[in-house]
C-alpha cells in the first residue's frame, strides 16, 4: 500500500511538473514568493479592522499565533521526525525533475508553506463566515501548494498533509479567539 501511494505521488508530482510553459514558470515563481501575497494580507488586515474595530490587534495576535503552531508544528513534528526528502533531493526523482529555483531544506513532508496557508485560510474563513472571503482564500491557499508541486519542491501529498494541519490548527486558533473574545475581550472592547 506504501509503494503504490509513493508511486503516486511520484506519477502526480512528475505529471504536474512536466506540464510546464515559460510564462507559468514565472507566475508560479511568483505565487510561491514570500513577498507576493503582501496586498493580499493587507487587505485581509482592513477587513480585520473593518469588522473588529480595535480589537483587530489581537487578531491580529491570534494570526500570528496561527502561523507560529503552523511552522513550528510542521518542521519539529513532522520534518524533522519523518525525515521524508523533497522531491528535488531524492534520488531517482530528482533526475527527472524540470527545476526553476533552488530546492529549499532536505525534508519536505509536510510542506510548511501549505501549513501556513491553510491556517490562515480556516482561521480567516471562521473569523469573518462570509463565503466570499472563504472561497477568496482557498483559491489563494490553492495557488500556492500546487506551485509548491509545480516547482518540484514538494510531492503532492506533502502539500496535502500540510493543507491538513493548517485547517487542523486554524481551526483550533480560530475557537481559541473566539473562546478569549466570549470570555474577556467582549466585554472591554
Amino acid at each position: 500500500m506504501f509503494e503504490f501511494l509513493n508511486n503516486l505521488d511520484v506519477n502526480i508530482l512528475l505529471w504536474i511538473n512536466g506540464h510546464f510553459s515559460p510564462i507559468f514558470d514565472q507566475i508560479m515563481l511568483f505565487a510561491s514568493g514570500k513577498f507576493t501575497w503582501i496586498p493580499l494580507y493587507l487587505f485581509i488586515v482592513f477587513l480585520m479592522v473593518k469588522k473588529y474595530k480595535l480589537k483587530a490587534l489581537i487578531v491580529l495576535v491570534f494570526v500570528a499565533l496561527t502561523v507560529t503552531l503552523t511552522d513550528q508544528t510542521s518542521v519539529h513534528l513532522f520534518k524533522n521526525v519523518f525525515l521524508r526528502l523533497r522531491p528535488c533531493h531524492q534520488p531517482g526523482v530528482m533526475e527527472q525533475l524540470r527545476m526553476i529555483k533552488g530546492c529549499g531544506g532536505q525534508y519536505g513532508f509536510v510542506s510548511s508553506h501549505a501549513a501556513n496557508s491553510f491556517g490562515i485560510v480556516a482561521f480567516v474563513g471562521f473569523l469573518f463566515k462570509k463565503k466570499w472571503i472563504t472561497y477568496m482564500m482557498i483559491v489563494w491557499g490553492l495557488i500556492v501548494i500546487y506551485s509548491r508541486v509545480y516547482l518540484g519542491v514538494h510531492y503532492p501529498f506533502d502539500v496535502l498533509g500540510g493543507s491538513i494541519l493548517g485547517v487542523v490548527a486554524g481551526m483550533f486558533t480560530a475557537w481559541l479567539f473566539f473562546k478569549t473574545d466570549e470570555a474577556f475581550l467582549a466585554k472591554r472592547f
